[in-house]
């Protein structure tokens, strides 16, 4: 039972002596180690999954969602020692929209999910002919997730699936593969054995999953790069793909704005997760008019935002997650400075803290073209770029192949909703940036991938339509 234990009991439940080293961002201690999945797991669980998949089809709708409630039960009663995990293996802290934030989103999801219906439509009824529309299970799902949000998007992946009937194999990040298996743990103890697994490997386990002839549809989040692979992998079986990609996603900034009053979320939009979020602002257009006043804004809250240790109370912001990452950001900032714009904020490594520390850093003085403006920085960094016209800044905001998500920040709503409709984006937030909801659908356009996740939609990308036609009576 998940109700009594601890940190350490979830650490026990998926560690594995002569596993590989999994270390603590923040301080670079050792937290455990991963098992190394191979190829002869990844069969196993595919096997396992392909016998369990006929039961678990058949308990139907009420039942399965009646055990994802339960599973959001188990979550909220390990709430603690699950977010404990999180920080100290993914480095995000426990307060603000952080660890303890996404394990609560866990388990509204799976509410969410067990929730939302999807009833059998009737398509057709002219007196001649019925012709009604259901959604039946794919199969077997591939969830291959990433190391930003490693629990929240894993349950976006995890619960609509097994929702429809299906089964699933999960691959996490090799970064952070303990907090997702002790969360599988978790959702294991009322599942029966088989419907949901996860493999701890580098990335050839994750490459031979996708590509395995028995994979039906594959859920993935990451990078451009990568989900241009899963595509190729994919394409001798046909399976059915949902691919959240990368994002550069821009903000822009109307003259008619109150800086003041819009700095606190532009920070969060761009510095949720310490900037490192798929669909976090990742470059500003200002308006000339008010340029000046949302740069004093933005670094008067950047200012006082702690940044520190995962595990203390204090910290809202914490390190980037890797080495390969921190090198990203460090290359990005080194090249704006050396373009001759202005840091405003940061510029540096936090080097006191720990060797992956960077601190909120705001960057003017760049145009369209510079790396940090064209190139997707995922961490805490935001170049600020001042625009004259709105209609440069709208060609400027779609001149990258990336569409996740973008936002108008405006005191006129009409005004941002016209602007926003011309912006090529899966998601334009007007005021805000990066929300989601378990209801809105959500996914990209161009590079930033295609497919939907969330309510009714997502239920339907992890299922196969069918259609029955009969006469009418």
């Amino acid at each position: 039972m998940s109700e009594n234990i601890t940190e350490q009991d979830l650490l026990d439940r998926v560690t594995v002596g002569g596993g590989r080293g999994i270390h603590e961002p923040a301080t670079g201690d050792l937290l455990g180690l991963a098992p190394r999945h191979t190829g002869e797991d990844l069969e196993r669980a595919v096997t396992a999954a392909r016998a369990a998949q006929p039961a678990w089809e058949a308990l139907g709708h009420a039942e399965r969602s009646a055990r994802l409630l339960r599973i959001a039960d188990r979550i909220d009663a390990v709430a603690e020692p699950l977010a404990r995990l999180l920080a100290r293996e993914q480095g995000k802290p426990l307060n603000g929209p952080n660890a303890r934030f996404e394990v609560g989103a866990c388990s509204a999801w799976l509410r969410a999910t067990a929730a939302t219906a999807l009833d059998e439509e009737v398509v057709v009824d002219d007196g001649r002919q019925v012709s009604t529309l259901t959604y039946r299970p794919i199969g077997l799902v591939a969830a291959v997730g990433p190391w930003n949000w490693p629990l929240m998007i894993g349950i976006w992946q995890i619960a609509p699936s097994l929702r429809m009937g299906n089964v699933v194999v999960v691959k996490p990040s090799e970064y952070t593969p303990l907090s997702v298996l002790a969360l599988v743990s978790i959702l294991n103890e009322e599942l029966p054995e088989g419907v949901l697994s996860a493999l701890s490997g580098d990335r050839e386990v994750g490459a031979a999953l996708v590509a395995h002839p028995d994979v039906r549809k594959i859920m993935f989040t990451g990078s451009t790069a990568t989900g241009r692979r899963v595509v190729e992998a994919s394409g001798a079986n046909l399976a059915r793909l949902t691919l959240e990609l990368g994002g550069n996603d821009a903000g822009i900034v109307l003259p008619d704005a109150d800086p003041e009053a819009i700095a606190q979320d532009l920070f969060w939009g761009a510095f949720i997760n310490t900037g490192q979020t798929c669909a976090a602002l990742k470059r500003l257009y200002v308006h000339e008019s008010v340029h000046d006043r949302v740069v004093e804004a933005l670094a008067g809250v950047a200012a006082r935002m702690p940044l520190g240790p995962s595990l203390s109370e204090e910290s809202v912001l914490g390190p980037v997650q890797n080495a390969m990452q921190f090198g990203i950001v460090s290359r990005l900032v080194d090249d704006a400075r050396e373009r001759g714009a202005t840091i405003v904020t940061g510029g540096a490594p936090a080097t006191e803290l720990g060797p992956l520390f960077y601190p909120i850093t705001l960057v003017t003085g760049l145009e369209d073209g510079a790396p940090l403006v064209d190139e997707e920085q995922f961490g805490p960094v935001l170049p600020i770029i001042r625009y004259s016209d709105v209609d440069d800044a709208v060609a400027s905001a779609n001149r990258l192949d990336a569409g996740l998500g973008a936002s108008v920040w405006s005191s006129d709503p009409e005004r941002a909703r016209q602007v926003a409709d011309r912006i090529e984006a899966g998601t334009v937030w007007i005021n805000g940036h990066g929300g989601v909801h378990p209801m809105a659908p959500f996914g990209g356009v161009k590079a930033s991938g295609y497919g939907l996740e969330f309510g009714v939609e997502g239920l339907k990308a992890v299922a196969v339509p069918k259609v029955v036609t009969r006469p009418a009576a």
